[in-house]
């Protein structure tokens, strides 16, 4: 990959251009608005940044070298209590450690970028298996949910951040 990938790489996983900052879109939001749900969608942000958290730690994992367990159903990636005021803060905080070490990847080598990422399950299988895939599928992965984040925000009226988001 060359600079102007690993560049856009970087910026994408933090929302530059035409992508909403993961850590803008929830900065500003209270755990009282976080569990808050939307009619119509089945999870509330605090949840949706939980699912975020789950797969970014899955995937550095494998990168690593460890065998994460692959979750029997797509549930254990959501938690299923509510989550108060201290637990919303250091899903916070996680999402912007996790964040930055997938920044951090993205500025790694050539080499490094193009080594294979072991399979732990037939899941894995289904995409290209490079740690630049995995940063890739990490980027688009986060959008998507970030997206519903944004939206949630704006049918909850509490759109814009206060670090700033189109408003158009």
């Amino acid at each position: 990959m060359n600079s102007m990938s690993r560049r856009a790489l970087t910026e994408l996983l933090r929302g530059k251009g035409a992508h909403a900052d993961p850590l803008v879109c929830v900065e500003d939001i209270s755990a009282e608005v976080a569990a808050g749900q939307v009619a119509g969608f089945p999870h509330s942000i605090g949840q949706l940044v939980f699912h975020i958290n789950y797969w970014m730690e899955y995937e550095l994992r494998r990168i690593r070298g460890q065998r994460p367990k692959y979750p029997e159903h797509n549930s254990e990636s959501f938690p299923a209590a509510a989550l108060g005021d201290a637990e919303w803060a250091r899903l916070r905080t996680r999402m912007a450690e996790l964040l930055g070490e997938f920044a951090a990847l993205a500025q790694s080598s050539a080499e490094e970028l193009q080594r294979e990422v072991e399979s732990v399950h037939e899941a894995d299988n289904k995409v290209a298996g490079t740690v630049e895939d995995v940063l890739w599928q990490m980027v688009a992965h986060n959008c998507y949910h970030v997206g519903q984040i944004a939206m949630m925000r704006r049918m909850l009226g509490v759109w814009p951040p206060r670090g700033g988001g189109d408003s158009w």
